[in-house]
Parts: structure tokens; C-alpha cells; sequence
């Protein structure tokens, strides 16, 4: 089994290195990963500029672009093979809700996805990274079951995994994405050229986030394991759009 490995979080950071050495005891891993941290980057392709992949000293590839040209690089053209599966992360950080929107790691796979293979977002669900063991344990299970069992169509998966030791994970649920609330607002600061700048605010605490959703299966000690989809139709709206240009 070929895999290819990607993150957000660049391609030195230690969630990338220990995924892609337990990978390694289930099939040949390739790592094409940005040069440095791209975090929020979303599924953005750099269009204005050629891209250079540079070999890095452990055989990672780096790329100083997005996650998603990663992955379209590497399957279009950088690697002479078509992975049987993409797997990104593991993320430092949850990746849950609205948060995939904006998510590198989840754009990584969802580029993976477009390009017809299996992919998987792996997210440890905390910026303290004290259990990166457990991520990568639901990540080989991951990649074993989708090795076993093909799933029959294509499939994204967006895997979040509770910050806590193995023993403690009260299972897997696959659940649906939650809701947060309105972002905080943005701070104001004053540069030292006098110029006015904008710092983003964080994410609103989770909103909707009640049974069958990652946020509460997370809260829970579970993983969650959300299929994803690209269709972005508001079907409930479409006879409503054709009434309001027809009146």
C-alpha cells in the first residue's frame, strides 16, 4: 500500500513525523508537506507563482505553498505513483465544525478526495499534543479498516481524537459537524510605523453541540469520525431561489 502523508502544521512538526513513522509499518509513506506552518490556509491553490519542492535531510518533501498544492503536486505530477490513500495530520489543534471550513489539514484531504482517493484529516484536539500516540493509534485503525474493507465510494473522513491517553478513549462514534457560535472580534493593534492592524479573534465556543455531534462525542473521551462531502447546493433552497427570480 502506497501512502501519502500531509499536514498544516509543516513538514518538521513532530505530529507529521510520528504519523508517518507508524504508517511506515503498513505500507511505503511519502511526505509532501508545506515549509512551514499554513494553518487556516483552507483549500487555497497558489496560482500566482511556480512552486519549488525541496528534499529535506529525513527524505520528507516540503513545498512552500498550501497544504492543498501539496497534495495536487504530489499526486499530478511530483511522484511517479497514485496513493492508495492520502491521510493529513496529525494536526495539533481540533478540526471540528465550522473549523473545517478553514482547516489545512482537513484541505489536504479534501484535495486527496477530489483527486479520487481515499482520505482521511487526523486532529489531536488539543494545542497541548500530550497524546499523540492515541491520535496515531486511531490513524493506523483508520488506515487498516480502509485497507480491509474498502468503503465502495469515494470517502473524506475527518477524524478528531480526544487529547488523552489510549486506555482512557471511550471509543469511536461517527457523528455529524457541530456549530460554534459568531467568532470573537477581532483586536486592534498599532504597528511600530503607526499603522493600524487587525489580529483575528478565536473561534466561538461550540453552539450546537449536542448528541451525534464531534463536539460532544469528543467531550465525551470518544473519537469522532465525520464523513465529509463537497456538495455546497442549499437544495432546501433551490425551488425558492427559482420563485424569487421568477417574481
Amino acid at each position: 500500500m502506497k501512502i501519502l502523508v500531509s499536514n498544516d502544521d509543516g513538514y518538521f512538526s513532530p505530529g507529521i513525523t510520528q504519523l508517518a513513522e507508524a504508517l511506515a509499518r503498513q505500507g511505503e509513506v511519502t511526505v509532501v508537506a508545506p515549509e512551514r506552518d499554513r494553518s487556516g490556509a483552507s483549500n487555497s491553490l497558489t496560482l500566482d507563482r511556480p512552486l519549488i519542492v525541496r528534499r529535506a535531510p529525513n527524505g520528507y518533501y516540503s513545498v512552500n505553498g498550501t497544504p492543498t498544492d501539496c497534495v495536487h503536486i504530489a499526486v499530478t505530477g511530483l511522484l511517479d505513483f497514485t496513493p492508495d490513500i492520502i491521510v493529513s495530520g496529525v494536526n495539533l489543534g481540533a478540526n471540528m465544525g465550522d473549523d473545517t471550513i478553514y482547516s489545512g489539514t482537513v484541505a489536504a484531504a479534501v484535495e486527496g478526495y477530489l483527486l479520487g482517493i481515499p482520505s482521511l484529516a487526523v486532529s489531536l484536539t488539543s494545542k497541548a499534543g500530550e497524546h499523540f500516540e492515541s491520535a496515531i493509534g486511531v490513524a493506523l485503525e483508520m488506515v487498516e479498516r480502509l485497507a480491509r474493507r474498502p468503503f465502495g465510494e469515494p470517502v473524506l473522513l475527518n477524524v478528531n481524537v480526544p487529547d488523552l491517553p489510549p486506555e482512557r478513549l471511550a471509543g469511536i462514534e461517527v457523528t455529524r459537524l457541530g456549530r460554534r457560535h459568531k467568532a470573537e472580534p477581532v483586536t486592534r493593534l498599532t504597528t511600530p510605523r503607526g499603522e493600524t492592524a487587525y489580529w483575528i479573534g478565536p473561534a466561538g465556543a461550540a453552539a450546537d453541540a449536542g448528541p451525534g455531534t464531534d463536539f460532544h462525542a469528543v467531550e465525551q473521551a470518544r473519537v469522532s469520525v465525520t464523513p465529509l462531502r463537497l456538495d455546497l447546493t442549499h437544495s432546501a433552497q433551490l425551488g425558492r431561489a427559482r420563485e424569487w427570480l421568477a417574481s
